[in-house]
């Protein structure tokens, strides 16, 4: 066998493996992207005559309510940006303090240049808000006194007042508190410790316990992630897709050619 065979086979043997290595070491480091929770339905699909379930995930429906400047805002007025939402009541005593400074924390997390003498916030990423489950009380004037109290920052935190029901309703039928709650949830009086991650498409993306330190990084990250993910529906993307595996094609065109080359070059010789 010549050196020309020689160097075509070890190439054709090497690359698979390399290839390999490479898909391992990817593999292990994976980002794993925050998942849907609420599902609308399942659509059933016939392509090339195989059955393909799509899942159609819950989008979350809009909401008018009053934030603590006294302008009337709807949840929809931030389309486009990561919500991170939570619900308190001024005169609670027990957790929501720690809520209001978990999410404080959050906030400060998204200073502009890192710089947090300046709380200037990226109010372009993401927008927080706080319902309070307490409306009757929590006036206008009561939820602006409480931002003051505890220094949030109204760039992008929204602490909100409105209708009861419309709230109620909100936080059971919209963003399913009851089911997703490490503590029980009281149809009457909705008081629980989660924050919830709703991404750019207004579809609810995790449920993290305000009160963890461990779980409000994890939220953090999350957002992240959030901010780098992909809008699979536009076509554009399918051609991107097809230039960001040019690597793959490569590789593909490389392992054939090797052994195409020592083939004819093994025949040749015979």
């Amino acid at each position: 066998m010549s050196k020309k065979s020689i160097y075509g086979l070890i190439i054709a043997l090497l690359i698979p493996v390399l290839c390999y290595l490479w898909l391992k070491s990817a593999s292990d480091t994976a980002v794993i992207m925050p998942r849907h929770y609420l599902l609308d339905t399942v659509i059933e699909n016939e392509v090339k005559g195989k059955q393909v379930s799509d899942s159609i995930w819950h989008t979350t429906k809009d909401i008018r309510l009053v934030n603590q400047m006294g302008d009337s805002v709807n949840l929809y007025d931030q389309k486009g940006k990561i919500i991170i939402l939570d619900f308190f009541f001024t005169s609670c005593g027990s957790i929501c303090p720690k809520l209001t400074r978990s999410m404080a924390m959050l906030q400060q997390s998204f200073i502009k240049g890192g710089d947090t003498r300046k709380k200037q916030v990226d109010t372009s990423i993401v927008h927080f808000m706080s319902m309070s489950v307490d409306p009757e009380r929590d006036s206008v004037p009561v939820i602006r006194e409480y931002a003051n109290k505890m220094e949030v920052n109204s760039d992008n935190w929204w602490l909100l007042t409105g209708n009861r029901n419309a709230i109620y309703n909100f936080a059971f039928e919209e963003m399913k508190v009851d089911k997703f709650s490490m503590e029980p949830v009281n149809p009457d009086f909705v008081h629980t410790s989660r924050f919830i991650l709703i991404d750019k498409k207004m579809q609810v993306r995790g449920y993290y316990n305000g009160l963890d330190t461990a779980d409000m990084l994890k939220l953090a990250k999350d957002v992240g992630y959030l901010m780098l993910e992909k809008d699979r529906t536009k076509k554009s993307e399918v051609f991107q897709q097809i230039i960001e595996l040019s690597w793959l094609w490569l590789v593909i065109a490389v392992m054939v050619g090797g052994f195409v080359y020592y083939f004819t070059s093994t025949r040749q010789r015979n």
